[in-house]
């Protein structure tokens, strides 16, 4: 490998962990305290493909198997637990993809089960492709707005946005709109709203915590996309 193309990878890596760190803005206590950051994007030389991370093979084989985007999926592990799978939160979810217990139970896995990487990782595609069939977003809406409404419940409660898109849909608006619903989710702290006969799951305090996730995913995701897709076309010309 060329020292400008060595050099080029730095710099692309360089660039993907700052752009993703800007939006590290999520308040999670651990009981398993988190590890410090770790850098896992590399170029493997000569085959010059990209390494996300070690369950890069997990994830591709259950992303298909599930019918995710294994792209997306890490991109929701790193902001999930930074690819560590012995994490577990105070509010009780567990390793890479940060699976509540009562997801396992809706899919018959026990909370022991959870802490497996493969399993973790299984159920955090099939509750994805729950969260998407039970929303019944249009197939017109755009994908940004589409992912950002999934993202939104994966992270705060597929209730609370449920009763997000209720109330704009009530107000006349469009309740597949990214920019609707998070509007309607910073709403449902106020009492006058979620006292409201059309609220189903109460007061929600977290919407400056999803809006900071759902944005933290996409742009991941872009990264891990673009380093895919063009990383090795992209070193290739200033070879």
């Amino acid at each position: 490998m060329s020292k400008k193309t060595t050099f080029f990878a730095i710099v692309l890596i360089i660039a993907a962990t700052f752009i993703g760190s800007k939006f590290l803005t999520r308040d999670i206590e651990y009981q398993t305290p988190i590890p410090e950051q770790t850098n896992l994007i590399t170029e493997i030389a000569p085959e010059e493909e990209w390494i996300i991370s070690s369950y890069d093979e997990m994830m591709r084989r259950i992303g298909e198997e599930e019918g995710q985007d294994w792209l997306l999926m890490s991109a929701i592990a790193y902001s999930e637990s930074r690819f560590h799978a012995d994490l577990t939160s105070k509010q009780g979810a567990i390793g890479l993809m940060q699976i509540m217990p009562i997801v396992g139970r809706q899919f018959n896995i026990s909370k022991e089960e959870i802490a497996d990487p493969e399993t973790n990782i299984r159920l955090a595609g099939k509750l994805l492709r729950q969260i998407d069939k039970t929303l019944k977003i249009h197939p017109s809406t755009p994908a940004n707005d589409r992912l950002s409404i999934i993202l939104a419940c994966y992270n705060g409660g597929i209730g609370h946005v449920c009763d997000a898109r209720r109330l704009a849909k009530s107000n006349g608006e469009d309740y597949n709109s990214w920019e609707v619903v998070a509007r309607y989710l910073k709403m449902k702290a106020d009492p006058s709203v979620y006292e409201s006969e059309l609220v189903r799951y109460g007061k929600f305090t977290g919407s400056r915590q999803t809006e900071a996730y759902v944005k933290e995913v996409i742009h991941r995701y872009g990264i891990y996309r673009n380093l895919v897709e063009n990383g090795a076309d992209m070193v290739a010309q200033v070879k």
